[in-house]
């Protein structure tokens, strides 16, 4: 049996064992999911942009295989990258991450997976999923103490 050992004169209570493997990113995966969704839900509903091709096209507006399904592993693979990131590196990530999501968008405009409206400015996506992914990084760090 692990006994917990106190320093003298501390009152302090043990720090709680933090979530490990899936379970540690199950919120922040949660939060991706559910503000992407939205995200998505809020701008085609504006007419921001559109998706032709996607799952159940009869039922969602969104393409919620992307919102279910990418969007939550892809926050996981770039969560993992990220903590093993200090400092200005991590936002020199996000930073290359938002481009290239930026770049991925104009590709699959270009195949006709997504539309958006002719005001529309790629900038707007990079801003967009720096903002994205930075509350999620915080979210996940606030979760799980800062790791």
């Amino acid at each position: 049996m692990h006994t917990v050992k106190h320093l003298k004169g501390s009152s302090s209570q043990p720090l709680p064992k933090r979530p490990s493997g899936i379970k540690g990113y199950t919120p922040a995966m949660l939060l991706a999911s559910l503000l992407g969704t939205y995200l998505d839900l809020y701008f085609t509903g504006k007419g921001v942009y559109d998706f032709p091709m996607r799952p159940f096209s009869d039922i969602f507006t969104i393409n919620i295989l992307f919102t279910l399904a990418v969007l939550p592993i892809l926050m996981i693979s770039l969560l993992k990258i990220m903590e093993s990131l200090r400092g200005r590196f991590r936002w020199m990530f996000v930073l290359a991450i938002s481009i290239a999501m930026a770049a991925a968008e104009k590709m699959a405009e270009s195949i006709g997976i997504f539309v958006h409206a002719e005001n529309w400015h790629h900038l707007y996506t990079f801003i967009g999923y720096c903002l994205f992914i930075g509350l999620i990084a915080a979210f996940h760090g606030w979760m799980n103490g800062n790791r």
